[in-house]
């Protein structure tokens, strides 16, 4: 059981409300500072998709249904930790924006020309955001930047 300990499964959410997106911007990590797509780890004893609506509510308090998969994002961290996420589409159906404050400085919906326009939105939000006419399955080699010292970098796009 030791070996599973450098094997990580994360989710995000890709949360849309009235053609904008949910994004924050966590206090720590390579993120720091940046506009991200909510995300955290999946803990023992939840799937996937309760994950992601976990993690989606306790970093923005925003109440969110899966709608689909967009993508996997899966790296090698320092040639030794396997960090894996699913990055589901999601539709905001109620709450209201409430930052975790432990954790987020920000939270709000913004719309997809701000958030691309905006230098501090992470790769996986240009990512995202400007593949979205593109359909089906493909692979991208990327590299998020030297914060992460990820030794190999890749997001399988779906939709």
């Amino acid at each position: 059981m030791d070996k599973r300990k450098n094997v990580w499964l994360a989710v995000s959410g890709i949360v849309e409300h009235n053609n904008q997106w949910l994004v924050v911007k966590k206090k720590y990590g390579g993120l720091k500072g940046k506009w991200s797509f909510p995300a955290g780890f999946v803990e023992e004893g939840e799937t996937i998709d309760e994950a992601v609506k976990r993690e989606v509510f306790e970093e923005t308090g925003i109440v969110a249904d899966v709608s689909g998969i967009a993508g996997i994002r899966s790296g090698v961290i320092r040639e030794t930790i396997s960090d894996n996420m699913i990055v589901f589409m999601m539709k905001a159906v109620g709450g209201e924006l409430n930052p975790q404050e432990s954790e987020i400085s920000e939270v709000s919906f913004q719309t997809a020309d701000a958030l691309l326009k905006d230098r501090d939105s992470s790769l996986l939000i240009r990512f995202f955001l400007e593949s979205t006419d593109t359909k089906g399955f493909s692979v991208h080699p990327l590299n998020p930047g030297d914060q992460f010292s990820y030794t190999s970098y890749k997001i399988f796009n779906m939709y």
